[in-house]
This record gives structure tokens, sequence and C-alpha cells, in this order.
């Protein structure tokens, strides 16, 4: 009997897969059978660390580059084969109110979180067209989908995100190449440890499932968009929140 949302024999590249939600997903991918490359930008220790885990390669580079993106994407060609899954996660907060905020902070968040993923879009679509078929999942974030106070650098990214994910699920579709979205409320990692007792229990009293999520469900659903069970699924928007969104 076949293992439920099978990745066996897929290239997987996973963005900013050495840490938190990343490496949960570079680890799932991998339990599912894909071949995982998990990139990273800093913490190459943590990126090789997860690599040899789970028998995938680590590979450094700036995905808000385009020549460093498309360098990737060869790179993993050239070691695993064509990518028959990227999973864009790579992400970075600059967060402060917008009276306060810097071009610097604006641009170093847009770049990494938007730019990155449409660079690698844009670096793996050619072939995937070509052979008609590969699955896309790009990170967003309830941020991006609700907003926040302090975090419009972060929340214009992540609702860019959604854009980015539903007109390229219209533009590839055609060709079999999906599309999807997913969007986590508050999971526990290095970001929200720093959260007051105060602020996670605000968080707490208005999740209808009453806790904080994982990283490791975020990448269950990750995997499901990147299998064949959600081969007739496109365009979406997966919130993985506790129902924080309804």
């Amino acid at each position: 009997m076949a293992e439920f949302a099978s990745l066996d024999g897929k290239v997987a590249l996973v963005t900013g897969g050495s840490r938190g939600i990343g490496a949960a997903i570079s680890r799932e991918l991998a339990r599912g059978g894909a071949r995982v490359a998990v990139n990273f930008r800093s913490g190459q220790e943590a990126a090789e660390e997860i690599a040899a885990e789970i028998g995938g390669i680590a590979l450094g580079a700036n995905v808000g580059d385009p020549d460093e993106a498309q360098a990737l994407i060869e790179r993993v060609e050239s070691e695993l084969g064509d990518v028959d899954v990227l999973v864009n996660n790579a992400g970075v907060t600059r967060d402060t109110l917008i009276a306060r905020m810097s071009d610097e902070d604006w641009e170093a968040v847009i770049e990494t979180n938007l730019r990155g993923a449409f660079n690698t879009c844009r670096a793996v679509s050619r072939k995937m067209l070509r052979r008609r078929a590969g699955a896309i999942v790009n990170l967003s974030s309830v941020v991006g989908v609700h907003g926040n106070p302090g975090q419009a650098n972060y929340a214009a990214s992540k609702a860019g995100i959604i854009g980015l994910t539903k007109a390229l699920a219209r533009e590839l579709g055609v060709r079999g190449v999906r599309v999807n979205a997913v969007a986590p409320g508050y999971i526990t990692t290095a970001l929200t440890d720093v959260l007051t007792e105060e602020q996670t229990g605000l968080i707490l009293g208005n999740t209808p499932l009453g806790r904080l999520g994982s990283p490791e469900d975020v990448a269950a659903a990750v995997r499901f968009l990147c299998s064949d069970e959600a081969a007739f699924i496109t365009g979406d928007v997966l919130l993985v929140d506790g129902g924080l969104g309804i």
C-alpha cells in the first residue's frame, strides 16, 4: 500500500531550510521520500547538520539576489536532478512602527521574503513548464492576511507572496504546475520565544485550538500540498493557525 502524501523519487529544494519551520519542512519532505536540498544564507553548520540527518545536501545562497538564486537552482539540478518541489521558506523580520522604519528595514524584508520567492520561482519555472509537472509552496503568514502593527514590511512581503502565488497558479497551471501558499499562525520558534506572557495569553485567547502551533504542524501541510494527493489544488492559501484567522 502506497504511503499517503509520498514524495518518493522527487527532488525538493527548501529555502531557509536549516532552522525552525524550514528545518521541520526539510525533515518532513525527506520523510516522504524526497531528496532534499537545504538552502541557507547564514548558519551553514545548522544546514549541514540537517542535510546529514536527512541524507540531503546543504547549499548556501542569498535567494534575494537573482544571480545567486539562479545558481542555486543549477547546483540542485547538477547534484540531485531537476527540481520537482520548491518550498520558499526563506524569510526575515525587521519589526518597528512605520514612523521609525528605515528604507533599509523595508528593503531587506521585501528583498528576502518576496523577491527571493520570485527569483526562485522564475528559476524553476522553465523546466517545470517543459516537463508539465511541479509543485511550488510559498510560505506566507497570517500577518500577510490580517496585518499586524509594527510589521508593515513583513505584512507587505507576506501579502505579496499570496498575490504572487495566485498569479503563478493561473500562469503555470495550464502546464500542470501547481502553486500554493501556506500561511502559518503563531508557531513555536525563536521568533515567538520573545513574546511576553501577556502577548502569548492574548494570542491563545483568540486561537480556538488554544495553543501555539509547532513547526511540524506547518511541515505536514507543506508536504501534503507538494504531493500527488493535492493534485487538484492550486492557487490556494492554507492557513495553519489553529483557527486564529476565523
